[in-house]
């Protein structure tokens, strides 16, 4: 028997009292969500799930998503969390897709409403039974006529409940991937892979019970749900929740909690080091702050330095997927050391090699694709047994990234395979540009990517957002970096925008970046 609930279960009896997960001015300890996660289960098994049904979740993050996502699993049903950004017909889709029998989904605002919007999706996808509005307060009518709330599905419900013994193999966790390449598809995670990711996050991040996350990243995102949520209540630690980023409303948190911990993906990074006020006492920040981690995308060098020339906190990066739970290797100070734009190296119960188009091993130094095994590979794509096969040939889970190996042993993440550009036949790496031109004093943030061309295939273009009061123009841009990179690898073409387009994760958008043709 191996049911995830059990990392919360352990601490809510080793911890009762000890907060769990903080939001604003409501602190709810682990006692307290350990029984309205038993409350959901019964709820659950009232309305006659069973174990092995699918259950969707669109919740920001709020202590809601822990007690539905562990309540779930305590029923022995499978947690299926979807982006709270999905509108209606994308809701349908991964409801229809993943089979789910209930779904769950937060009320919203008025600038999104996910409630009306999850309703609609809700009615289009026919197997699915049940739909549960959540409410902001659980006593709360619904804000919709005829939808049960997740109040009244708890009403009157026991606070205790004998979790579901579910198989280390099992399938715990549905989650579905970007969708860059075709329609999004879900990677079945089992109760192993999220216990021992979990355990092994902790460990990468040194996570005490005195511990204080600050969880911006989405917990609905495998990044947040692993490395902070299920790692943070293994150690039981505490969670403090924000559900959108925003510079100012980080450092606040920060400094009201002696936040020690923070995992950021690389534009938060960057949204960190662009704010101007001085309203917080930063160093006060950084002496609190022991841990801070990136992932999700590269972090461009130039962020990493300014960082920890700012706040002397150095960033550890490293290097994941969906697919992998999602840890697959790391900056681990206490063992490797560290380096600087590096994803480190595998970790524990993980291989992991670099292979070229034939899946022949590159010698050291050379690109190739990173290929991983082992406790944190997924079980399969659900109901795509042909995607499966071929992403885990030879029982290696082919990630798509191109990377390189140093001689001391650690990996660097070049780019993903798909957004290579391979220009007049020449492989392009955006990665390597967008280092080269972050360098300029002008620049704030880029990304490069490729746009069709009749003589070259591809041609190169920068998508660039100047720093405040800075101008350059295009021709500038362009002359400053041919002279720092190849030849064949400088942008033809600078596109000058006020922002770039990010996804919930904060992961630039570079398919929709591909689409645009002109500056402002």
């Amino acid at each position: 028997m191996l049911n995830l609930a059990v990392i919360l279960e352990d601490t809510a009896r080793n911890f009762p009292n000890h907060p769990a997960f903080t939001f604003g001015e409501t602190v709810l300890n682990y006692a307290q969500i350990n029984g309205a996660a038993n409350q959901v289960a019964h709820g659950l098994r009232a309305a006659g799930l069973q174990p092995g049904d699918k259950v969707a979740l669109s919740c920001l993050n709020l202590p809601y998503f822990p007690i539905l996502y562990y309540g779930i699993l305590k029923a022995g049903c499978v947690v299926v969390p979807l982006s709270v950004l999905l509108k209606t017909d994308e809701i349908a889709y991964h409801l229809q897709d993943s089979d789910a029998k209930a779904y769950f989904c937060f009320e919203g605002t008025a600038e999104l409403p996910m409630g009306a919007m999850g309703q609609a999706g809700f009615h289009q996808a026919e197997q699915c039974e049940h739909f549960f509005l959540i409410m902001p307060q659980l006593d709360q009518p619904a804000s919709i006529e005829g939808a049960q709330t997740l109040g009244q599905l708890m009403q009157d419900q026991p606070g205790t409940f004998e979790s579901h013994a579910s198989a280390a193999e099992d399938t715990c966790v549905i989650v579905y991937t970007s969708g860059t390449t075709g329609q999004p598809k879900g990677a079945e995670l089992s109760h192993n892979n999220l216990l021992q990711n979990a355990i092994l996050s902790a460990d990468l991040f040194q996570t005490q019970t005195e511990d204080r996350q600050l969880i911006v990243l989405p917990l609905f995102h495998i990044f947040a749900m692993t490395t902070l949520m299920n790692a943070g209540v293994y150690r039981g630690a505490s969670n403090i929740l924000l559900p959108r980023f925003e510079a100012e409303a980080v450092f606040g948190l920060m400094q009201k909690h002696a936040i020690t911990i923070f995992a950021g993906v690389p534009t938060m990074y960057w949204g960190l080091l662009q704010y101007q006020g001085d309203a917080f006492d930063l160093k006060a920040i950084a002496s609190h702050l022991k841990v801070a981690v990136s992932g999700g995308a590269s972090l461009p060098i130039k962020v990493l330095e300014d960082f920890q020339q700012r706040f002397d906190v150095a960033i550890l990066e490293g290097y994941g997927m969906s697919e992998g739970a999602p840890v697959v290797t790391f900056n681990q100070p206490r063992k490797q050391g560290c380096k600087p734009g590096s994803i480190g190296t595998p970790v524990w119960g993980v291989e992991v090699k670099l292979v070229d188009d034939q899946h022949q091993p590159v010698a050291q130094g050379e690109k190739g694709e990173l290929l991983f095994r082992g406790h944190n590979v997924m079980n399969s794509y659900y109901k795509r047994p042909d995607q499966s096969a071929e992403a885990l040939q030879g029982g290696w889970m082919h990630s798509g990234d191109v990377a390189m190996q140093d001689e001391d042993g650690f990996y660097f993440i070049v780019d993903r395979t798909k957004d290579m550009i391979i220009r007049g036949g020449l492989n392009v790496y955006p990665r390597e540009v967008e280092d080269v031109m972050m360098q300029h004093p002008a620049v704030s943030l880029v990304a490069v990517v490729g746009e069709p061309d009749a003589e070259k295939g591809e041609e190169i273009k920068a998508c660039v957002v100047l720093k405040p009061e800075h101008t350059i123009s295009e021709a500038e841009l362009i002359a400053w970096t041919r002279d720092r990179i190849a030849a064949y690898k400088y942008p033809r073409r600078v596109v000058f925008l006020e922002a770039l387009p990010m996804s919930a994760t904060g992961k630039i958008l570079k398919k929709e970046l591909r689409q645009t043709s002109d500056s402002p």
